[in-house]
């Protein structure tokens, strides 16, 4: 069947070009995943080892039914880690038999803390455990010490056992999961073909354990947490991904649901019952248009503000840059280990994309761009060229992403010129829709069985209203799924960020911290609607360090200090 006649190029940076495989949309500070007792990282973390502090290597505490070990320190306050076993199916004894997930635990104490502050970061597939150990100071000084906070690894994440894989070993994975699957019609062939292969190797690695891993199964083990740290309801702040599991738990556990935040809002309807995500890449574009109207206001701070005289004029001349990337690619050599070429997909997904998230990253960008434009790629390729932009390991996501949703052919026609038709006008809503594009053939080839049950719902109510956080042009999570969230659980209110990036922590602002805190501590939520703005500017030239100072004085210490961890959280977190 003739495709090329619907593909229409609606914009001059539209046609995608070849690139690695497929990046999943729901990636929220999913650096290097790390593992314990060995983490690959890129900083200096905390030891995990007891024996290089004076304090006992094992700590009980009353009410809780685990046992601790320090594993460093954060800021001056104890990290201490454990971990629980969880039944592999936690709604069915039967089923489980003795087969079980161990879920790896981490808490940073807060001072006059009495409840755990559960936190997860997205993806499905970012590890809770390196996420207090990277950002945890930060957090901690934006909600106050009237909380530990608690993570995890979800099962199938990281150091979580068994881990979620569809490859026996890493030589297996480099050589097998090579892909061509942005092109949309010239790579259909490989893509479709490549998945069927692919989705077997998961279901064949993963063996039993395949059949739960998903949300559902997640948002159970955390009631498991729960009775294990002897705390009754759910006190929780999840972002991106973690927005799915917040609004899973708090749909099939209202009574437990105390104090749920969601940061970064997808839409579970799309989520778990939709074919395609129709709302990804609603704002997306908008952000780009900020990017470029940012950087015009902010003058020399922006290198790209040199080489045109208004927004539509750089956006002109990044599309120009666009086609003759995809005409004839830069060459680059440094020396005989490390060369590259710079492409159409280098620049578009590898840097543009991904600095949408966070636009503490804006500055660097732009110098990147700039230099591109004017023939020297050299550091667009060290930067963008040489490896993949989001440091996701292992197939986590898509087992969990794939056990929650319409996958298989249950739910899909299953051959080729059928998904084409599906997906030749999703990828041309979008100059960034091509990122999903290898994905859905996995979607539509996945074997293994939904064994969930779980359905979204409107008019949840809680045990307490949930609070919602979005800003106003979010490139993967836009605001109009916060307000499909708002619809379905009563009496909850959205607090908005009137700003572009991924998640309220993506850009300062101590009025959205106010409100966090606010409804921690006393669950306070806004009279109605509420609009939160940004404290300081987009584009900021960092000192020889590295470093971003405050942006805004406040005279309450608290605030100040609020507004600083901000922006270093801004600055370390990373998509």
């Amino acid at each position: 069947m003739e495709k090329s006649k619907n593909f229409i190029e609606t914009n001059t940076l539209l046609q995608p070009q070849r690139r690695r495989p497929a990046v999943w949309k729901w990636v929220a500070a999913a650096a290097l995943l790390v593992s314990i007792p060995v983490f690959r990282a890129r900083l200096p973390l905390p030891s995990r080892c007891s024996h290089h502090d004076n304090n006992p290597t094992r700590l009980t505490y009353p009410g809780e039914r685990i046992a601790w070990e320090r594993c460093g320190n954060l800021g001056g306050r104890p990290l201490e880690c454990s971990n629980i076993d969880v039944p592999m199916d936690q709604f069915n004894a039967d089923n489980s038999g003795d087969k079980t997930f161990n879920i790896p635990l981490i808490r940073l104490r807060g001072a006059n803390a009495t409840q755990n502050l559960f936190l997860n970061p997205g993806g499905p597939g970012a590890s809770g455990i390196e996420f207090v150990y990277r950002k945890g100071e930060q957090l901690s000084k934006i909600v106050g010490e009237n909380f530990h906070l608690l993570s995890f690894d979800p099962r199938g994440i990281n150091s979580s056992q068994p881990l979620a894989q569809c490859y026996p070993d890493a030589e297996t994975r480099r050589e097998r999961s090579r892909v061509r699957n942005t092109k949309i019609l010239e790579d259909s062939i490989e893509a479709y073909t490549w998945s069927h292969n692919f989705v077997r190797a998961c279901a064949d690695t993963m063996g039993e354990h395949a059949l739960y891993l998903n949300t559902p199964q997640t948002a159970a083990d955390m009631n498991s947490i729960l009775d294990a740290v002897g705390q009754d309801n759910m006190v929780y702040w999840g972002f991106s991904y973690g927005s799915i599991l917040g609004q899973t738990y708090a749909t099939m556990f209202p009574e437990r649901s105390e104090r749920v935040i969601i940061d970064g809002v997808a839409n579970q309807f799309d989520w778990y019952e939709g074919l395609l995500d129709t709302e990804m890449f609603f704002d997306t574009e908008k952000v780009l248009e900020g990017f470029l109207d940012e950087c015009i206001k902010a003058g020399e701070v922006c290198a790209l503000s040199s080489l045109a005289a208004s927004k539509d004029s750089l956006k002109a001349r990044l599309s120009s840059l666009a086609q003759d990337l995809k005409d004839a690619p830069l060459s680059v050599y440094i020396n005989n280990t490390v060369y590259g070429i710079v492409d159409y997909e280098t620049i578009w997904y590898n840097a543009i994309f991904p600095a949408l998230y966070k636009p503490a990253n804006w500055y660097s960008l732009a110098e990147r761009l700039a230099q591109v434009l004017k023939g020297n790629a050299t550091e667009a390729l060290l930067s963008y060229g040489l490896s993949e932009p989001w440091g996701i390991a292992g197939e986590a996501t898509e087992f969990i992403t794939l056990n929650d949703g319409a996958s298989g052919a249950s739910y899909w026609p299953q051959d080729r010129d059928s998904i084409l038709d599906l997906l030749v006008p999703y990828t041309n809503q979008s100059i960034f829709a091509p990122t999903e594009y290898g994905g859905y053939y996995n979607k539509q080839q996945w074997q293994i069985p939904r064994t969930h049950k779980y359905v979204p719902r409107v008019g949840v109510k809680t045990l307490h209203p949930v609070l919602i956080l979005s800003t106003t042009y979010d490139p993967v999570c836009p605001l109009q799924s916060a307000r499909s969230a708002n619809a379905a659980f009563k009496d909850s209110k959205i607090v908005e960020v009137k700003g572009y990036g991924h998640c309220s922590v993506s850009i300062p602002s101590t009025c959205l911290a106010k409100h966090v805190r606010a409804f921690l501590i006393n669950g306070t939520l806004p009279d109605s609607y509420a609009e939160c703005e940004v404290d300081g500017k987009y584009f900021i030239k960092p000192d020889e360090g590295g470093k971003v100072k405050a942006q805004k004085h406040f005279d309450d210490l608290e605030d100040q200090k609020i507004h600083k961890a901000q922006i270093e959280l801004a600055q370390i977190w990373d998509w």
